[in-house]
Parts: C-alpha cells; sequence; structure tokens
C-alpha cells in the first residue's frame, strides 16, 4: 500500500516531510522498482534542511491535499537531502544546467525509472506568479508529455544521459606552465568587486578559495593589489549584515553586493573555512577585526553547534516561515533589552533605526561612520550589550531549526580551522576540541579504513564520499602538525591510500566522488570544480604534498601531480570554480617544511614552533623531530641534527635545506613574507 516512507529516516530534513501527504519514497532500489512497475515518471526533490524556498514549497505543496494526490496519482516521488546524498545532487544539478536550468534548491527533477532526467525546474509555487506556471499545472503537463509522447521523452532522457556522462568520462588533461598561476590570480582579482570585495555581482557568496588566491598571489608577488582585494573583502564581510554580531558566525551568502542582506543560514563548512582564512591572514596583520571575529564564530561553534564531540551541519535560516526572524530588531526592542546601558551608543553603531533596513526591522551591521576598533571602554560597552541581546534572543525568541546530523568533510574543515586558528593565537582549548572531534568522527564514522559520509543519533549514514576522506586528511594533517602524535599521521596516510584504490579514475585521473565499490548511479562524478566547499580533487593536491613532504615519500608528490594533469585543460576557462586547485598547485610548487630537531618539551623547541606559527605560511607543514628520531634517507633534513646541543630548525624546500638556525628571532626573520598591507580598517 502505499504511504510516506521517511519517518524511518534519520535526515532531519527527509523527517520535516514525514507526515506529508506526499508518498515519499527515500532514494533507493524501491523506488526505481515501483516507476518500473507502474509505468510512472519520478518526481525527484532535492534540498536541506536550511534552505528557505524549500520550506516554501513544501507548505505550499508538499503539506497540501491536493497537489499531494496528483502527485501520488502521477508519479513515484523521491525525497533527498542533499547534504547526506552530494553524490546525487552533483548529478542531477548539472543536469538540470545542461538543460538550461541554472540550478539551486529545492531542485525538481523528472526522471525515467532508468533515474534518466528529462525536465528539470526549481521552485513552484501553488500559484502564478511572477509568470511561473504552478507546480499542479508543470504536474499535469510533464505526465501529459511523459504518457502521450513517451517515445520522445525516452529519446531525450537518453540523448541527456549521454551528454552527462560524457563531462564526468572526457579527458580534460592539458598542457600546463607553471607560470599560469600567475596570470590566473591576477585574472581572478580582475573579477573581484574593488569597492565591497567578493566576486562583482549579486548574490556574493564568501568563495573562500579565491579569496586564498588573491592572498597567496600576494604572498608571492608581493603586489599590493592583492591585499587589498582580501582586505576590502574581509572587512566588508566581518562589519556588514552576512555576519552575525550578537552571537557569531556568517550567513550562508547576501542576496547584495554589499553583502548587507543574507540569506539568514549559517553553514558549518562556511564557517570553517572563514575562520581558518582568518586566522591565516591575522598571522601577517594582526587586526583586531580579524582576530574577534575568529573569538566570536568559535565560541559560537562551541556553543551552539556541538553534537556529542563533533559539530551539526547547519542552523535553518526560517522560523516559522519567517527568514531572518531570529536575527533582526526593531528600534523597540534594542531600546527595551538595553534600557539603561548608553541604547543610543548602541544604535548609532550598529545602524538601527525606526524604519529598520530589512522588512521594518533591522539587521545590525558596522558599515557606518565608526571605525573599528573604537576605543577601549566603547568596545566593551558595545561587547555587554550585544551579550544582552543574545541573552533576549534565547530566552524570548523560537531558534530556528538545527539540522544536527554530523557530516564527515564538513567537520573535517572545523577540525583543520580550529587546530590552525588554536596554534596561531595560541589557544589550546580549541586544539583540544579538533581532537575531540576528529577521535567522534573516527568512532562513529569509521569502520575500518573507510569512512560513513554522515551519522545521526547513534546511526550511520551513506558511505564516505570523496570529499569525506579529503577533508578528514587534511584534519589529520592538521593536528599531527599541531600535536606531532603519529597516530593523526598514520589516519592521512591510511585515507589517502583509500582514495587511491577505490576512488582514482585510471583512464584519465583524478578522484571520482564515489567508490568503485559503491551503489551506482547514473553517472560517476568526477570533478575538480569547488561547489558549496572545496572539491575532494583540489584539497587532496595539498595534502598529498604534505604528505610527500612529511613522509619523503616521492608517490606522494607524483599523485598530486596526476590530479594537476588531470585536470590542467580546464583552467582556461574554468578557473573561478578551481580556487582549491590552485591553492593546492602552488602548495605542490613551492611546498615550504620547516622540520625542528628538539626534544618536544623543551622551552627552546617550543620558541622555535611560536615562531614559525606566527607567520602566515598557507605552503608550509612542520615537524618537530626528537633528537634521537631518524628520517628516512629520502627526506631532505635526514641527517640534520642538533646545533651546539640546542634546538635547532631547518627550512627545506625542493629537496634542499637552509643552514641550521637556533634563534627563534632569526627563524621569524627567514619566514618573513613581503611587507604587510595596511591595519585593517572599515570599508569606505
Amino acid at each position: 500500500m502505499a504511504s510516506n516512507r521517511l519517518a524511518e529516516e534519520t535526515s532531519p530534513y527527509l523527517l520535516l516531510h514525514k507526515e506529508n501527504p506526499v508518498h515519499w519514497f527515500a532514494w533507493g532500489p524501491e523506488a526505481f522498482q515501483e516507476a518500473e512497475a507502474t509505468g510512472k515518471p519520478i518526481l525527484l526533490s532535492i534540498g536541506y534542511t536550511a534552505c528557505h524556498w524549500c520550506h516554501v514549497m513544501n507548505k505550499e505543496s508538499f503539506a497540501d491535499a491536493d497537489t499531494a494526490a496528483l502527485m501520488n496519482d502521477l508519479y513515484v516521488n523521491v525525497k533527498v537531502d542533499r547534504e547526506e546524498r552530494p553524490d546525487i545532487d552533483q548529478l542531477y544539478q548539472s543536469a538540470a544546467q545542461m538543460m538550461g536550468y541554472q540550478g539551486g534548491w529545492p531542485l525538481t527533477m523528472f526522471l525515467t525509472a532508468r533515474g534518466e532526467p528529462f525536465f528539470a525546474g526549481g521552485y513552484f509555487p501553488n500559484e502564478e506568479r511572477f509568470g511561473q506556471p504552478p507546480f499542479k499545472r508543470v504536474l499535469e503537463d510533464v505526465s501529459r508529455k511523459f504518457r502521450e509522447q513517451g517515445d520522445v521523452v525516452t529519446n531525450d532522457a537518453a540523448r541527456i544521459s549521454e551528454v552527462l556522462g560524457q563531462q564526468w568520462t572526457r579527458d580534460l588533461r592539458g598542457p600546463f606552465d607553471p607560470r599560469l598561476l600567475d596570470v590566473l590570480s591576477v585574472h581572478v582579482a580582475q573579477r573581484f568587486d574593488v569597492f565591497y570585495g567578493g566576486l562583482t555581482g549579486a548574490p556574493k557568496f564568501p568563495n573562500v578559495p579565491l579569496i586564498e588566491v588573491l592572498w597567496r598571489g600576494f604572498q608571492r608577488t608581493g603586489a599590493p593589489q592583492f591585499p587589498q582585494l582580501v582586505q576590502t573583502t574581509l572587512d566588508t564581510m566581518c562589519l556588514s549584515g552576512i555576519y552575525d554580531h550578537i552571537g557569531g558566525g556568517f550567513h550562508r551568502y547576501t542576496v547584495d553586493e554589499r553583502w548587507l542582506v543574507p540569506h539568514f543560514e549559517k553553514m558549518l563548512y562556511d564557517n570553517a573555512l572563514m575562520v581558518e582564512l582568518l586566522a591565516t591572514i591575522s598571522q601577517h596583520n594582526r587586526a583586531p577585526l580579524y582576530r574577534a571575529r575568529i573569538d566570536e564564530t568559535v565560541n559560537w561553534v562551541l556553543r551552539e553547534m556541538m553534537v556529542g564531540d563533533a559539530f551539526a551541519s547547519a542552523i535553518d535560516a526560517d522560523v516559522n516561515g519567517e527568514e531572518g526572524a531570529y536575527y533582526i530588531w526593531t528600534e523597540a526592542e534594542i531600546d527595551a533589552t538595553l534600557m539603561g546601558t548608553f541604547a543610543q551608543r548602541f544604535k548609532d553603531v550598529y545602524q538601527v533605526r525606526a524604519e529598520g533596513n530589512f522588512n521594518g526591522r533591522t539587521i545590525l551591521m558596522r558599515t557606518g561612520p565608526f571605525p573599528y576598533p573604537l576605543p577601549e571602554a566603547d568596545e566593551a560597552l558595545l561587547k555587554r550589550q550585544r551579550e544582552l541581546l543574545l541573552a533576549a534572543r534565547q530566552q524570548t525568541r523560537t531558534a530556528p531549526l538545527r539540522d544536527d546530523k554530523v557530516l564527515a568533510d564538513c567537520n573535517g574543515m572545523m577540525i583543520a580551522a580550529l587546530t590552525h586558528a588554536g596554534t596561531a593565537f595560541p589557544n589550546p582549548a580549541w586544539v583540544q576540541a579538533a581532537a575531540k572531534a576528529f577521535a567522534f568522527v573516527v568512532k562513529a564514522m569509521g569502520e575500518g579504513d573507510r569512512l560513513h559520509h554522515s551519522w545521526r543519533d547513534g546511526r550511520r549514514g551513506h558511505a564516505g564520499f570523496a570529499e569525506d576522506y579529503a577533508q578528514m586528511a587534511r584534519a589529520a594533517l592538521a593536528l599531527w602538525e599541531a600535536t606531532g602524535e603519529k597516530h593523526y599521521l598514520d589516519h592521512a596516510k591510511k585515507w589517502a591510500l583509500v582514495l587511491n584504490e577505490h576512488f582514482w579514475d585510471g583512464q584519465f585521473g583524478g578522484y571520482c566522488q564515489t567508490p568503485d565499490d559503491g551503489a551506482p548511479l547514473l553517472h560517476r562524478v568526477r570533478t575538480v570544480f569547488d561547489q558549496a566547499s572545496m572539491s575532494a580533487n583540489g584539497t587532496m593536491i595539498g595534502v598529498l604534498t604534505r604528505l610527500g613532504l612529511a613522509t619523503g615519500e616521492t608517490g606522494y608528490r607524483e599523485r598530486a601531480g596526476g590530479i594537476v594533469n588531470a585536470f590542467a585543460g580546464q583552467l582556461g576557462q574554468s578557473f573561478l570554480a578551481m580556487g582549491s586547485y590552485l591553492n593546492g598547485l602552488e602548495t605542490l610548487m613551492a611546498g615550504l617544511q620547516i622540520v625542528i630537531v628538539g626534544p618536544k618539551d623543551s622551552a627552546k623547541t617550543h620558541e622555535l614552533i611560536s615562531a614559525v606559527m606566527g607567520r602566515s605560511l598557507p605552503n608550509r607543514l612542520m615537524m618537530v623531530v626528537a633528537p634521537d628520531e631518524t628520517l628516512p634517507e629520502t627526506h631532505p633534513a635526514f641527517g640534520k641534527k642538533m646545533e651546539n646541543g640546542q634546538p635547532t630548525a631547518y627550512v627545506c624546500q625542493h629537496q634542499n635545506c637552509s643552514a641550521p638556525i637556533s634563534n627563534a628571532v632569526t627563524l621569524s626573520q627567514v619566514l618573513q613574507l613581503p611587507p604587510r598591507p595596511p591595519q585593517s580598517t572599515r570599508p569606505q
């Protein structure tokens, strides 16, 4: 008997639809068998918990009895959480774009019983609006075409599927010139908004890998245009509405070019990438604004995103169907909450007005005439006022839904970010939190050498994707560098081996998103493009390079070079989607290894470590070697000893090492990069 089958799922997004009158299937063979048996097409709906328009379509259509009856009569209906199944989402987003739809969420796809797409769309309103047809009409029209023009639909679907398959299996190799790195960095800079930062136009996403491309361009060349664009971007983001000034953390994107009006969802991966990037820049310019945002964002993560020792994936944008309701304020609410604390000062700094700036209320921001930071007494007052507003928000408002599933790749990103920030400032508690999260993922989501992608309520989800192994390997290397504990290095090596054995494309190179022993989809995706977060292939160039530096084994570097070659033919036309690839490429070309030989409990050793951690060195790998430890003969620091019985550092690059350095100040000077950009200020 037909029914809604989502009650047994663990995904919070799927569970939001368990009471729908729609007879939802989760993705799986049962749905396709049902489509084959009944002769109905499949309606595939892909979304995620924090998606505003997904909630709108759920309320308008999926919860509506008449619409659901039409769906049940005409289709086999399948619901997918795109965070839980990024492989399905990637496949059909690409198909939608190929069919003329720009993509995004919710994604509404119509498939044959073989999973071949033949019609694509997104959010459909329940009644005609802004030229969009109502969803019921779409359901009827697509079904009619499927029934009455079956041969045409079948042929079109087969053709679309064939072209889609060619997208993932074509040869993307091409000639590569190392000088392209500087050229493409300039091309990226030319696409950035000189007034507000970020890629020109709206909407605006953080796009951290591309900001890092610019930062690395500065470090290579010293050209002042690069740090100016980085500073403009980060200053504006840190002071504008995309940042939650009360609770900490960055929203996913803004709908305008000035970073003022956000889409209010908060994603773990965005905040991980922002914390790590801000820490990297702070190591160079010591900007108090960036340090404050790191502290506040990490505090938010540790306060609101913990699931056991790991981290939840996202927080919704909506409360009771109203987007941003949790985060925006009326002037009267500010006055009442801050009564007796010089509320007018807060309203002036955060631009609170009676008329508001968003639907009659105010999105808080610090982009007005006041510089950052204000005098110490003013900042102390503002901090106390923000604490009062946070307490009021938590006590009097309904919090948005938290998607508490644990994702291996997103946790890997936050583990790396906490480790990097915790060693840069330093803050041992952040490194400890990262280590606990790492242990959680290994225990709860590991199975032998393999990983699962998701976990919730004690249940593991789908088998791990390439991104899970790549980000957890990167996290393992960060913790190994920070703690010196060998088991982290062993995990990184183990996960790299799984990728090589089960994900590598033997014909053209590069890692596929899914393993060779996984449940097959219509096509097996192989991509280098960054999506919402960094691509596995781009990430693994840097991971493999660092593994090669750490172990002295040349095979890692060769595999990293294999990834570079596998996608080099895409650089000319697609570089804006290849930020992590470009950053990994620079690490491969200019990886810098700092080897410190000395007792790990020596104060002098820690002085040398602090000198390294105090510099912004994105290509860095640091390792501490005990005096009696022997490195492999293939390692450039093989045979290096302490100088005059003192802990000693060696800076190695391209298999050559510097003279011994036993003074921390000298080491810091050796690692000095181009002159610092001006101190961070408010955007003009």
